[in-house]
């Protein structure tokens, strides 16, 4: 007999090894052990078939223990756990229908994954509230849907889950409510993209409640009542509040935790023990530009890692680098989607930080069907190497977004996005793409020829002692729907006609609707001998999710 590895995990991570160590070898033994009854499953798509979305279950089965056995001649144990590892025999206690009993290896992959966060709290053991993590759950959600027919629903958690399941809810004829306690949904992305993600679920009948808890839920009233005080009615209700490493097993064995909360590992994904390595939810990884230990509970990671400990155990060492953490999340009909670090992020990491946010759609204006997308970059300063991204729109975002992922993953800088040569027609993109628009942004900002300031920063700014001047340089007829409160307002074409009416001496922060006649009233001014002016990015548009309560356009 060949070498034997045992994998304990068989979502993404640990069928990716299995399958991985099979085409590098034909004479390993390999060992699969899945605590659940089913085995490399897309988990990704249970809301989408809560939804309606999949229509058959089965699609979502990628493979099968006699599938892995014919194909790639591993023993796939399912509905059996790991119960104790003991490094110094190299062998795992495990628990299946069978029984218990011992398991050997020369080597160990650990991809046991994480488990939803449950919060304990009156009521949160009732029929009717649901997590949604496996096939199991899945089917739950759905049979109870079907036999009970809910009208109502609550969600608590605005995270990737949160909104899919939503939206599946939503599509089943349930009405719907979002509580999240952070003050946006999305609370991993910078504020104008949670509020972007809230507006378009509010437009499409999603109550979205955002800077309030969760204290109970009454099972015999069907409510769910809020930490200030109001109770939302909730026949159906699903918790998607974060997801909790399962470390259990690899604590007691005494294999080392890292600053991140998560198995800590080195470069080829090995723990502390010699002969253990691990991929998936329950690694704590790189961020390639953070540079420090981070959790990335994400499939796509988890599946690269999975194959790549799987190379690193049998021999044919390979080095992993890290992840951004690009996301896409589907909103009803728009897009959401970041790479690499937000703006709060940057900032908390003491990086000097600038930030370019572009209005833009996603393809020629005269060709039929373009759509407005928003698309922020973040760079440091003075060097415009790149630090993250996002997007939101109804067209075009993924797009944008993982070319940003490729230029973070190159450590390309603002200077590269204005100088990328990228495919161009008008049904799919301006001669000028939107990602070489935005390097040209950041170019001016980082130059002082178009200087920004972030919204945040200004309304930071307004309330303290040199408070500076707001300049509204859009037309009559667009200041009369909405207006930024105490704003002086001259339009564009008639600014220089006007320019004695605005001081010399103090700073004078400039919006238009989305930026570019703010760009050119602020090129105006600096030409006229005024020093200190600033525009403010991304506009009006950016501009009201920095202050809520202000208009939309």
């Amino acid at each position: 007999m060949g070498e034997k590895l045992l994998i304990i995990g068989g979502v993404a991570a640990g069928a990716t090894a299995a399958a991985r160590a099979r085409r590098l070898s034909e004479s390993v033994e390999i060992t699969l052990l899945e605590r659940g009854p089913y085995v490399s499953y897309a988990n990704c798509g249970l809301p989408y078939f809560i939804g309606g979305d999949i229509k058959k279950r089965e699609a979502l089965l990628l493979q099968t223990p006699q599938g892995f056995l014919t194909r790639y001649r591993v023993d796939v144990r399912v509905n059996t756990e790991a119960l104790e590892l003991d490094l110094a025999g190299k062998r795992v206690r495990a628990r299946g229908p069978q029984g218990e009993a011992w398991l050997n290896y020369d080597k160990l992959i650990l991809a046991q994954g994480g488990q939803p966060i449950w919060p304990g709290m009156p009521g949160g053991d009732a029929e009717h509230v649901f997590k949604l993590w496996t096939v199991p759950d899945m089917d739950r959600i759905d049979g109870y849907i079907r036999e009970q027919q809910p009208k109502t629903a609550v969600v608590v958690g605005g995270g990737f889950i949160g909104l899919e399941m939503a939206e599946a809810l939503v599509q089943r004829g349930l009405h719907t409510a979002v509580v999240e306690l952070a003050p946006t949904v999305m609370a991993v992305a910078d504020a104008e993209l949670g509020m972007r993600i809230g507006e378009e679920m509010a437009d499409h009948g999603v109550n979205v409640v955002t800077g309030v808890g969760v204290q109970s839920i009454d099972p015999m009233a069907k409510t769910v009542l809020l930490s200030d005080g109001r109770a939302l009615p909730a026949e159906l209700v699903l918790f998607s509040v974060g997801v909790r490493p399962d470390l259990a097993l690899a604590k007691a064995a005494g294999l080392a935790i890292g600053p991140a909360g998560g198995l800590q590992v080195d470069e080829h994904l090995k723990t502390s023990d010699n002969n253990v390595y691990a991929a998936g939810d329950m690694v704590e990884i790189l961020h390639r530009v953070a540079g420090k230990a981070v959790r990335l509970p994400l499939a796509g990671p988890a599946n690269r890692q999975g194959r790549l400990a799987a190379s690193n155990a049998l021999g044919h060492a390979q080095s992993y680098r890290g992840a951004l953490g690009t996301s896409v999340v589907k909103v009803f009909a728009a897009t959401a989607a970041l790479t690499g670090l937000s703006y709060k992020a940057a900032r908390a990491a003491g990086l000097d930080v600038g930030v370019a946010l572009l209005h833009k759609e996603h393809h020629a204006t005269y060709y039929p069907g373009a759509k407005m997308m928003m698309l922020q970059v973040v760079y440091e300063r003075p060097s415009g190497r790149l630090l993250g991204a996002q997007a939101f729109g109804h067209a075009g975002v993924e797009k944008r977004v993982d070319v940003l992922a490729t230029a973070l993953a190159a450590g390309m800088t603002v200077h590269d996005l204005a100088e990328l040569d990228l495919a161009y027609a008008p049904p799919f993109a301006s001669a000028n793409d939107p990602v070489n628009l935005i390097g040209f942004v950041a170019e001016n900002d980082l130059s002082g020829y178009s200087p920004l300031i972030h919204p945040d920063q200004l309304v930071a700014d307004l309330r303290g002692q040199n408070p500076p001047l707001v300049l509204d340089v859009r037309n009559p007829g667009e200041c009369q729907i909405a207006m930024f409160p105490g704003a002086q307002m001259i339009p564009l074409d008639a600014l220089r006609d006007r320019l004695g009416e605005l001081p010399l001496d103090r700073r004078i922060a400039i919006y238009c609707k989305a930026g570019y006649r703010g760009h050119l009233a602020l090129r105006i001014l600096k030409e006229s001998g005024f020093a200190d002016v600033v525009n403010i990015a991304g506009g009006y548009l950016s501009l009201r999710h920095a202050m809520p309560g202000l208009g939309r356009i």
